[in-house]
C-alpha cells in the first residue's frame, strides 16, 4: 500500500460538483481509499497569453491509500476527466471541467512517456501546494524536490491570486 496525493481542478461548468464527483469516482475504485481532502481554493487560471481570459479554477488535493501501480491510478484519473467531459485533445492550459494530476505516490519516482512522478511542475504551482500543505505540510516530496510540501510552498514563485472558499470535497478535511 502507498499513500498518494492527487491534485484536482475545475474551471468549467459546476466546478464544485466536478471536484466532488472526482473524489467519489476515486473512492469507488477498488484499489483506492480516499482518506482526506484539503480545503478548496479558488485560483486564477494559467493561460497561454497575457490577453487570454478564462474562468477561475477551484483547486484541491486529496490523499488516498492505493494498492495499485501508479499507471493504474493514472488511467483512473484520465477516465474521471473524460467522464466529466474533458476533451482529450485540448490544448495545454485550456479550460476544463476536470483536471486530475498525480502529485506523488509514496516515495516512488517514475519517468515514462505517460507518467512522471513526482509531478514535474508541482513546485511551481501555488494552486497545488497551498491545498496540499493543508493535508501534509511536513511530507518530504521525493527527488528531485527533496523538500517538504510547506518548504516548497514557502519558496514557490507563483504569484497568482488564491483564496480559500467555502466549497467542500465531501470528504474529511485533514491529513498526515
Amino acid at each position: 500500500m502507498s499513500v498518494a496525493y492527487l491534485g484536482l481542478g475545475s474551471n468549467q461548468g459546476n466546478r464544485s460538483m466536478h471536484l466532488r464527483a472526482a473524489v467519489e469516482g476515486l473512492a469507488a475504485v477498488d484499489p483506492v481509499t480516499v482518506t482526506a481532502g484539503s480545503s478548496v481554493y479558488e485560483t486564477e487560471a494559467h493561460t497561454v497569453g497575457p490577453d487570454e481570459e478564462q474562468p477561475r479554477f477551484l483547486n484541491a488535493v486529496v490523499e488516498a491509500e492505493v494498492t495499485c501501480a501508479p499507471e493504474t491510478l493514472l488511467r483512473v484519473a484520465k477516465r474521471l476527466e473524460r467522464e466529466a467531459g474533458r476533451d482529450v485533445d485540448e490544448e495545454r492550459w485550456a479550460p476544463r471541467p476536470l483536471d486530475v494530476d498525480l502529485l506523488v505516490v509514496g516515495d516512488m519516482t517514475r519517468r515514462t512517456d505517460d507518467l512522471t512522478l513526482p509531478h514535474p511542475r508541482l513546485g511551481e504551482r501555488r494552486f497545488v501546494l497551498r491545498p496540499w500543505a493543508d493535508l501534509a505540510p511536513n511530507l518530504v516530496v521525493p527527488p528531485p524536490f527533496e523538500a517538504t510540501v510547506q518548504a516548497l510552498l514557502n519558496g514557490c514563485s507563483d504569484a497568482a491570486a488564491i483564496r480559500k472558499t467555502r466549497h467542500s470535497l465531501g470528504v474529511e478535511e485533514g491529513g498526515r
